[in-house]
């Protein structure tokens, strides 16, 4: 992730099969040739690139033709992590977006690994809904987990393998400067973030159009510079406009929810179009604010929900919502659902309000459409008077850097282990054949 990454090229830890996983690097891609580190019994890691045959396999070459030149699948690398690890079931998880090349690359590694490939067809939202679970439930010992960042730690996945590829997505970014050039005025201080399949274009923008404007990337950690989620983006200070790079709206929407006041504009790379963009974050707040008072006033029996999509649900934000609602003497019930539908809860009558641990982004899109309250664990936090209301709404669920317990990665829902574990970066020793560049 983010906070891990090295300053080597194209450098990933590779565990073997046994080993304690403790660090993964991503380092930025400048060319197909690309190195990998493992551990050996002595605790070092050596360097392992990946070897000529694979590189210069012509019929690998030919079917890597099959999918569009501007992706970068990272096939080489996952034809050689595959055999590396001696992966005999491999899992693949695509978002909606990228499931038509699945056929595709399921063929290639069956064909240039001794692998049996299974597609997990399930609807993928986002990066929350690596699904390892199931892909250990159909015995896979490998899984890949293609179009969003490792926002579930590859540490924490139990015995089987991860592997996140990106798919990088090559754009215009000379059409792209010139488009900022002529609808934004000069020296203005601009903020630019986009989904993880842009963000090693930003950095290239920002050194563009340095010259005329003073253009920052925040970082919203453990995300990546300039990496948003629909749940998390970062607050933005000293900036007249923020640009995002990206097809869509959902993750934008999450910027502009967490900054209001700073006009936003979205580059689609695929359309090429440079829009104005707007977002009724009044009306928001507003429903919102309802949901929460409503909940005040009719709270007698409480329904909580962990969502079981992939990893979206969490279980200590569970614990700590169940420790509230008991401390206040509330009659609950705990509920575990995949997806939520208002016609699904409808069906508990009993039910005053809900709480769902899940997705913030489904309360705050949809959550007029339910007949009772259903609040982020934020929203229930103000409903518990743990927190007063913030005038600019959260958008904070991953962050590090959090308002409270109520989201993923806050200091308090740390383990001891976790919290005094100091960053440590493993020594990486080349071997005489093989070298890295730093």
């Amino acid at each position: 992730m983010a906070d891990d990454k090295a300053d080597t090229d194209n450098v990933d830890i590779v565990y073997v099969s046994g080993s304690k996983p403790r660090k993964r690097f991503v380092g930025t891609k400048k060319s197909s040739n690309t190195t990998t580190v493992s551990k050996v019994n002595s605790g070092r890691y050596v360097a392992h690139q990946i070897p000529e045959e694979i590189l210069n396999d012509k019929q690998l070459q030919n079917a890597i033709s099959q999918l569009p030149k501007n992706y970068n699948f990272e096939i080489y690398k996952t034809i050689w992590r595959i055999k590396f690890t001696k992966s005999r079931r491999v899992a693949l998880q695509f978002p909606e977006g990228l499931l038509m090349f699945s056929c595709i690359i399921s063929d290639i590694i069956e064909r240039f690994t001794e692998a049996e490939v299974i597609i997990m067809g399930d609807v993928t939202y986002g990066a929350c809904c690596v699904d390892d679970f199931t892909a250990r439930a159909l015995e896979a010992d490998m899984m890949i987990h293609y179009g969003h960042s490792c926002l579930v730690p590859v540490n924490s996945t139990g015995e089987i393998k991860m592997l996140y590829i990106f798919v990088d997505i090559k754009i215009d970014i000379l059409h792209l400067i010139e488009t900022v050039k002529h609808n934004i005025p000069k020296n203005s201080n601009l903020a630019l973030v986009s989904t993880i399949q842009f963000v090693a274009a930003l950095q290239g923008v920002k050194q563009e159009l340095s010259n005329d404007y003073n253009v920052s990337v925040p970082q919203c950690k453990p995300l990546s510079p300039g990496e948003i989620l629909g749940c998390t983006a970062p607050k933005l200070l000293n900036v007249d406009a923020l640009i995002y790079i990206g097809d869509g709206r959902f993750h934008l929407e999450a910027v502009m929810i967490a900054n209001p006041n700073i006009p936003a504009y979205r580059y689609d790379p695929y359309s090429r179009v440079f829009s104005r963009e707007y977002y009724n974050v009044q009306l928001m707040q507003e429903n919102r604010r309802k949901a929460i008072s409503s909940s005040v006033i009719n709270a007698k029996k409480v329904g909580l929900i962990l969502g079981t999509l992939g990893r979206q649900g969490s279980s200590k934000i569970l614990q700590n919502l169940l420790n509230r609602i008991k401390n206040l003497g509330l009659d609950y019930i705990t509920v575990f659902l995949s997806e939520i539908f208002p016609d699904k809860l409808k069906l508990f009558q009993a039910v005053d309000i809900w709480i769902q641990v899940a997705c913030p982004r489904l309360s705050i899109d949809w959550g007029t459409a339910f007949e009772k309250p259903l609040l982020t664990p934020y929203e229930a936090a103000v409903c518990f008077n743990i927190i007063e209301w913030q005038s600019d709404y959260p958008m904070d669920y991953y962050a590090n850097d959090s308002l409270g317990d109520w989201t993923v990665n806050n200091l308090a829902n740390k383990d001891q282990k976790q919290r005094s574990k100091k960053s440590i970066k493993p020594k990486i020793i080349p071997t005489e054949e093989q070298t890295l560049r730093y």
